[in-house]
């Protein structure tokens, strides 16, 4: 019998996860599992499912039995992957499976700040609008996105879909390059003059050493004065306090799907007071039910194909 444990099965919210009762196979779920908890509970497992919980060398060391990690996710910062290699452990994570939701909500992100939805709320709930003399109320600026440069950090498939979203309002399409590469591939341009032109910045990149903090003071402060900031991708994309000092002075907005720390503390620094030009969302980006049922459907397929010895989607 192989032993599968899914440690934060509840990060799947209500998703049917009955793909996951293989044949063979016993599947065990927690609804979430703290650092202390996990060697305890992967001990015996063969298979481990995780979303966000973190296995590091230290972990992937003291479980010998472990033979597959499936991380239900595309970005894989949370997994120790030259530990995992070096135990034997095979990788597998999902993609494709939120090709159209997170873009779609990279743009939903973006129109709630273009079109101060949000602010507008707060407006008529303190009873502004029903104290107008107009049929109409201004109290915010909006922005008319065609015409303004849209540009993509990162171009995978996610990318991709929110370049073609980006379009269809008749956004321009700015493609950079990685930052720090000397020369520019056909059709990108360089990361400096990428920022340099951005009246919308999305970031659509992986979570790695090289990215870390990609977003520091010095680079911010190549944006444009106006420039709205989409992070759908992963918090540590960005100097956070760096942010905070720039939104501050109200010269940048920002939505952001993502923070450093998730769930973030009741003290984290973007959640210390409103700003009318920040914009959040508790990481849903991804989470469509349609979104999560194919996620579910992947991870199936990830485990059957390692089962029969033709590993899918290894890393």
């Amino acid at each position: 019998m192989t032993r599968i444990v899914f440690l934060d099965a509840g990060s799947m919210g209500d998703t049917d996860l009955s793909p996951l009762h293989l044949p063979g196979c016993q599947l065990k779920c927690f609804d979430s599992t703290p650092a202390e908890q996990i060697i305890p509970r992967l001990a015996s497992a063969d298979i481990a499912i995780v979303n966000k919980v973190q296995l590091r060398s230290d972990v992937l060391n003291a479980l010998p039995q472990l033979k597959l990690i499936c991380v239900a996710a595309t970005g894989v910062n949370n997994i120790d992957l030259s530990a995992a290699a070096a135990s034997g452990i095979t990788v597998c994570n999902v993609r494709g499976y939120a090709d159209t939701a997170v873009p779609q909500h990279a743009m939903a992100l973006l129109l709630g700040l273009a079109n101060q939805i949000s602010n507008y709320q707060h407006t008529l709930a303190r009873g502004e609008w029903s104290r107008s003399p107009h049929f109409c109320l201004h109290s915010h600026r909006l922005t008319e996105l065609a015409g303004k440069n849209f540009v993509l950090i990162g171009y995978g498939a996610l990318g991709q879909a929110t370049a073609r979203l980006a379009t269809a309002f008749g956004m321009q399409v700015i493609i950079s390059e990685h930052a720090g590469q000397p020369h520019c591939r056909p059709g990108r341009v360089s990361f400096e003059q990428a920022l340099r032109q951005a009246d919308v910045l999305s970031l659509h990149c992986p979570l790695t050493a090289a990215t870390h903090q990609l977003l520091n003071r010095q680079r911010l402060a190549l944006l444009p004065d106006g420039a709205i900031i989409i992070n759908t991708a992963r918090g540590d994309l960005i100097d956070e306090p760096a942010l905070l000092a720039e939104l501050k002075t109200g010269r940048l907005a920002a939505a952001l799907d993502v923070l450093s720390n998730e769930p973030p503390a009741t003290s984290h620094i973007l959640l210390q007071q409103p700003l009318p030009n920040l914009l959040l969302t508790p990481h849903i980006g991804w989470a469509s039910p349609a979104a999560r049922a194919r996620m579910t459907a992947q991870l199936s397929e990830n485990i059957t194909a390692f089962l029969a010895g033709k590993p899918l989607r290894q890393l």
